[in-house]
């Protein structure tokens, strides 16, 4: 697949000196392994990658363009690394294994973007083809080995999560790429983007140059490369860079001196300095670098109860509140707030992340038995999402038939016979079920107390996070309180987007039940068109909703029961009604959802992530 018409201009790119390094190390010397690309959308990742097909020199054997072979996310096992030719079984009666991807991509470039999105074994076995050049495909007792030299390169946006650690030291480089912060650089982006798109013959032809130039230079380097020498004393200079870093992997060695070697001959040297290996070390170390360890948390908490003595008994659940807080307390437990009016926002506070709270214990109740129970709805996330097929085994009893498969194993045993035997029957093997989207609607308003249970619901994010990009799950956070509700926390498996977005949560005011409902499905609905990922609503409140939508009649908890029946998702309703005066308007609420119920008196963040992850199976 060779490069698409119209691209960019590589040497047109402002800016990003890092990443146009490091796609160049790459071109010249393949066997570093690949780069990985993390930035947010419109930061000329996919740009540069594209850009850098074009610039590469021709095939020697062929004088053709370098091939360009963008992976899709939902390739097979079979796509990627070739199968048998059912064309050939059919009209020749042999059998012959049919080319993947990875064979059109020989000495040129497999892209891959989001590729902390692809399924886990298909990264693993890219990796290890990347690092040995070489793909070996095996199917129905055939075996072949070809060639595959590429440069693998992924892309990916931190958003939707990180790649696992074991497959982020299996990538040679790493770049971090930023959009432009200096106006002059932005403008001349903005210009050269207008004028390419006005006219992108007349804008390549004017770098045709500048394109030669990267073009030539590389094909130097390539020459240049094996007669590159590292004295003795730089190689000890590595391991010390390494050991500085925190890093285990001897990997990390190996590539920082290929990188290293790379830069000497790009720049038009045979011998290695000291400053080739800083350079490299920026590329090679910083997805490979030690984490330093946090504080034990009795350290923690013992320097937090220095900083705020009257807290000091907190990790036992036993914190002493405040004289403003046991007033409200007592107010809403003598019932003086009514159904929910405690809307005084000049005693509004802010929630401070504590992503570890302790509590007192959760309290759980029966869960209310439903009609709707019979179908799954209000017990546990419908497990519907089978994801798609990636490869498939030989089954006696498959639950999942891999239908080619099977005809092509019978084809492949007996050309001539069109029956299909139990030894031919294959399962399908999947990337996993579909993951799912934790959506907690969460009530914000005076009427709950909220603060200690917002620090609560921010540690249970966190914890979801942790193994979010395994699962395949994404975390919302929807607050409501005031006059309106929110978005907090759009979708993601990023724990620093969650961690920026729920740094700071006022908290305090009416509680405008409606509106949360209302802007859970528009969420939702925007949410199923994009993504086929699995709603689950957790929903904490206590129901005592008191502020209606515009022009709709007036009545929110009327409203509140109306949108809560038209939400059909499965969901789990947590009652964070206190006191001795109860209302029960979150019961209710769980009724009208078809959701399951359960009352909370205290609750943590770990006891919240267990309650959800039982409910979902993750």
């Amino acid at each position: 697949m060779n490069v698409e018409m119209n691209l960019y201009p590589f040497s047109a790119i402002v800016g990003q000196d890092r990443l146009k390094k490091a796609l160049l190390l790459c071109a010249i010397n393949p066997g570093i392994g690949g780069v990985l690309i993390k930035g947010e959308k419109g930061t000329a990742k996919s740009t540069a990658v594209r850009g850098l097909a074009e610039v590469m020199p021709a095939l020697e054997h062929s004088g053709e363009p370098v091939p360009f072979v963008d992976l899709p996310l939902g390739a097979s096992e079979d796509r990627v690394l070739g199968s048998l030719d059912i064309e050939a079984i059919l009209s020749s009666k042999t059998k012959k294994l049919l080319p993947g991807l990875l064979a059109s991509a020989h000495e040129g470039i497999l892209y891959i973007d989001e590729v902390n999105l692809l399924a886990d074994h298909l990264v693993d076995v890219l990796l290890d083809v990347a690092a040995s050049g070489v793909n070996t495909i095996q199917r129905e007792g055939l075996s072949i080995s070809h060639p595959a030299r590429f440069v693998l390169i992924g892309t990916m946006n931190p958003e939707e999560g990180n790649l696992r650690p074991q497959f982020l030291d299996r990538f040679g480089l790493m770049v971090e790429v930023e959009a432009q912060t200096n106006v002059q650089d932005r403008t001349e982006v903005v210009r050269r983007r207008i004028a390419f798109e006005n006219d992108p013959v007349a804008f390549q032809s004017y770098w045709t140059n500048g394109q030669e130039i990267v073009r030539t230079q590389i094909g130097k380097a390539r020459q240049l490369l094996r007669l590159v020498q590292m004295p003795d004393g730089l190689l000890k200079m590595i391991s010390q860079l390494c050991i500085e870093w925190g890093v285990s992997s001897l990997r990390a060695d190996i590539v920082l001196y290929k990188t290293a070697i790379t830069i000497a001959a790009l720049n038009g040297r045979t011998t290695v300095t000291p400053d080739d290996i800083r350079e490299g070390a920026e590329l090679v170390l910083l997805h490979r670098k030690g984490k330093k360890t946090l504080p034990p948390q009795k350290d923690r908490q013992s320097d937090d109860q220095q900083d705020n003595p009257g807290e000091s008994n907190a990790s036992n659940g036993k914190s002493e509140p405040s004289n403003s807080e046991q007033h409200t307390e007592s107010n809403q437990q003598n019932g003086e707030c009514g159904e929910g009016n405690c809307d005084d926002d000049v005693n509004e506070k802010v929630a401070v992340a504590d992503f570890r709270m302790d509590v007192p214990e959760i309290v759980h109740s029966e869960p209310i038995t439903l009609p709707d129970a019979l179908n799954g709805r209000g017990v546990k996330a419908k497990q519907t999402g089978k994801g798609f097929q990636v490869r498939s085994i030989k089954s006696d009893t498959p639950n999942d038939v891999a239908l080619t498969d099977t005809v092509l194993h019978a084809l492949a045993r007996d050309p001539e016979q069109t029956t299909i035997g139990s030894q031919d029957l294959h399962q399908k093997v999947r990337n996993g079920k579909a993951g799912h989207l934790v959506l907690f609607v969460v009530d914000a308003s005076g009427s709950m107390a909220a603060g200690k249970r917002m620090e609560a619901v921010k540690g249970s994010v966190m914890n979801l996070l942790q193994d979010a990009y395994q699962k395949r799950n994404k975390v919302a956070v929807i607050a409501f309180r005031g006059v309106e509700a929110t978005v907090l926390l759009e979708p993601t498996r990023s724990t620093e987007l969650a961690e920026q977005a729920l740094e700071q949560l006022p908290t305090g005011g009416r509680t405008p039940l409606p509106h949360a409902l209302q802007l859970t499905g528009d969420l939702l609905t925007l949410f199923a068109k994009t993504d086929r990922i699995q709603p689950f609503l957790v929903i904490l409140s206590d129901g005592k909703a008191n502020v209606p939508l515009p022009g709709a009649g007036g009545d929110a908890w009327g409203q509140s029961l109306q949108l809560a029946e038209n939400l059909k998702y499965p969901a789990l309703v947590l009652d964070t009604e206190s006191g001795y005066i109860r209302y029960g308007k979150a019961r209710e609420l769980a009724i009208a959802l078809g959701a399951e119920y359960l009352s909370l008196q205290a609750l943590s963040a770990n006891e919240i992530t267990e309650t959800i992850s039982e409910r979902i199976d993750i």
